[in-house]
């Protein structure tokens, strides 16, 4: 029997974690705290909204195909702010907008890599960039990391074939929340480079990084194109979620290999997304620093709350952005004990084993706690719920 692309990856794990509420009743003392999803579910601010409405009503090309790489005042705006923000140089047609960042990456390694070719992922791995090699027909290589949850070079260097056709790291990580420092994302661009292969960098929550300025200096190469493939997410900036607005930079030869790929699958970005995605890179900037200062105090509350925990033997592996990456004491394994704690303590997470390879014994021992809908009591009241959790 022949086994489908699709047939040959998991179920999409956020769907499979929310099938386990279906029949649990939350009490109102104890309502559920959803810690399973990273997408803001608050709405963009009025005044974006109210741009977005002004667009739908009154421009025609809202509600018409545009461009398949993006339209060009989004493309323009998006390289003269990656200059200003990490140096170098940037140009219009080093940038491609796309329908979500998930589809950048789809875009990007279908560009790069055919049948049996192989992509290194450190581990824990963000899923979805795993279930789209495993449908392109290309090996996810994973490159396994340490208790700090950063990714060797050396190892990566050790896992480098005749196939291999990129390096991807997802910094600030999900799921483990770590933000990879300059030096180790320079060495990885340096090895990738040494062997004629790509460096993805997915900084999706780039805008929530606890460091003031560039979170790398990749972008002052003078050739950065030859080696790094940026992507970037508006859906976490702005609350753009359903709206499907994300970024590639790379080089002009690889986007016009990308071209071929999103004007068979979207024809185009979704129209509306980028006006408002041109707005807020305009206009919300004083707005998306007050965003920044709440995920960074939330994040500071985990590390503050996290001490009660420690004494019942749990371990703080990671935190920043919008995760905490937590190991449990418990003689259970995650993906049973996330289940367990729906019912138990009214709490919906996602197990490590999400984020490893099957058989993997690190994800059995870790949870991913997802932070961006709670606030700092919410936070509080997570982790008064999970000390007192018994097995």
């Amino acid at each position: 029997m022949t086994v489908t692309r699709t047939a040959s990856t998991f179920a999409p794990p956020v769907m499979e974690a929310r099938r386990w509420l279906d029949g649990v009743q939350f009490p109102p003392e104890r309502p559920l705290i959803n810690v399973s999803q990273a997408a803001p579910v608050e709405l963009p601010p009025m005044a974006m909204r109210e741009a977005i409405a002004e667009a739908a009503l009154h421009t025609a090309q809202a509600h018409l195909y545009g461009p398949v790489l993006g339209n060009d005042d989004l493309r323009i705006e998006v390289a003269a702010r990656t200059a200003r923000l990490y140096g170098g140089n940037v140009s219009r047609n080093q940038v491609a907008i796309t329908s979500g960042c998930n589809q950048a990456f789809n875009a990007a390694t279908m560009a790069l890599t055919a049948e049996g070719d192989e992509v290194i992922l450190p581990t824990p791995w963000y899923f979805n960039h795993k279930m789209w090699l495993d449908m392109s027909g290309v090996r996810a290589v994973p490159l396994p990391t340490g208790a700090d949850m950063l990714p060797d070079p050396d190892k990566a260097a050790a896992l480098i074939t005749p196939r291999t056709r990129a390096i991807t790291l997802v910094s600030p990580n999900n799921p483990a929340g770590v933000e990879y420092p300059v030096a180790l994302i320079r060495a990885f661009a340096d090895l990738a480079r040494q062997h004629g292969i790509a460096l993805i960098v997915d900084e999706t929550y780039r805008d929530f990084h606890s460091v003031s300025g560039p979170a790398h200096d990749l972008f002052t190469d003078s050739g950065w194109d030859d080696t790094l493939i940026q992507l970037y997410s508006f859906s976490k900036a702005y609350r753009l979620t359903g709206h499907r607005v994300g970024a590639m930079l790379a080089s002009p030869a690889l986007l016009a290999q990308v071209e071929k790929f999103l004007d068979t699958v979207t024809i185009c970005p979704n129209q509306l997304g980028q006006m408002a995605a041109l707005w807020g890179m305009q206009n919300l900037d004083q707005w998306l620093a007050g965003e920044r200062d709440e995920i960074l105090a939330r994040r500071a509350a985990i590390e503050a709350a996290f001490p009660q925990l420690a004494a019942k033997g749990w371990k703080l592996r990671g935190v920043g952005a919008y995760f905490a990456y937590m190991a449990h004491p418990f003689d259970l394994p995650s993906d049973r004990l996330a289940q367990h704690l729906v019912s138990a303590a009214g709490i919906l997470a996602l197990p490590g084993t999400m984020f490893v390879p099957e058989g993997d014994p690190t994800g059995a021992r870790h949870l991913r706690i997802a932070f961006a809908n709670v606030d700092t009591q919410g936070i509080d009241t997570l982790f008064r719920r999970l000390a007192g959790l018994t097995i």
